[in-house]
């Protein structure tokens, strides 16, 4: 008998999507996130199922680091309040420890989409969604980051919704790409660049262009759509209600 050998052949695009959507089902994120960057990283556009397969991957992976960081700096102002030195110590060793984690995987996406994606990207609805794609890990890096980390990442995720946003004026006013980027574009401005104004003006300007538009929107696309369009307006509600609560306070 031949001894089999440990090279892994050469994996076909077909082979790794497979392998990615097992992955998925089996709620094994990392994994079907290698699979993808492999995919990525062949000639040709991603198709629509292997550009979600790929955003689903590595929102799940960074989705368990921002929660993990949300827990945690809670646990910190606890032990700070407590005065134990020595678990506070712990706790922000260990939050770094994550928040190191997460900025690696947003600089891997960011390097992916750098590399491969953006020079792929042939339609208008892949641009959008690369370029929102971009903008949303530069958020996340800004989340947890302070000084000039912070302050570079919020520049550069405003350079990527603005690039998002002037190719999404191309697409249909209800198209669910689009009205993602203006609810992710509207969070980064309420939350990280506290200016509740714009981010209201923006969801409201998104969620009302929508509304005219709601009769030609296509079968594939109603349900997403709406689903976005609902987030708008609680956003546009909460954030609206919190403006008027904070300039009350002001008076």
């Amino acid at each position: 008998f031949h001894r089999r050998s440990n090279t892994i052949m050469s994996e076909t695009r077909d082979d790794l999507v497979y392998l990615a959507r097992l992955a998925e089902q089996a709620e094994r994120y990392d994994e079907m996130a290698e699979a993808m960057k492999k995919v990525a990283e062949l000639p040709h556009e991603l198709s629509v199922e292997e550009r979600n397969l790929l955003s689903v991957a590595f929102k799940n992976i960074v989705g368990s680091r921002r929660a993990s960081l949300r827990i945690l700096s809670s646990i910190e102002l606890k032990e700070q309040s407590r005065n134990k030195q020595e678990h506070l110590e712990k706790a922000r060793e260990y939050r770094q420890k994550v928040q190191d984690e997460l900025k690696n995987i947003c600089d891997d996406v960011i390097k992916v989409l750098g590399d491969h994606l953006f020079k792929n990207a042939e339609n208008v609805e892949s641009k959008v969604f690369y370029w929102k794609m971009k903008g949303d890990y530069y958020r996340y890096i800004c989340e947890s980051t302070s000084g000039a980390v912070r302050v570079k990442a919020s520049d550069d995720a405003l350079v990527a919704y603005n690039s998002a946003s002037e190719y999404a004026s191309e697409l249909p006013a209800t198209n669910p790409i689009r009205l993602g980027l203006a609810l992710n574009f509207s969070v980064f401005y309420f939350e990280i660049m506290h200016e509740p104004e714009k981010a209201i003006k923006l969801a409201k300007d998104a969620f009302e262009e929508a509304i005219e538009k709601l009769e030609n929107i296509a079968d594939d696309n109603y349900k997403d759509s709406t689903l976005i369009m609902q987030l708008l307006r609680d956003n546009i509600t909460l954030w609206t209600t919190q403006d008027d609560d904070n300039r009350e306070d002001d008076e």
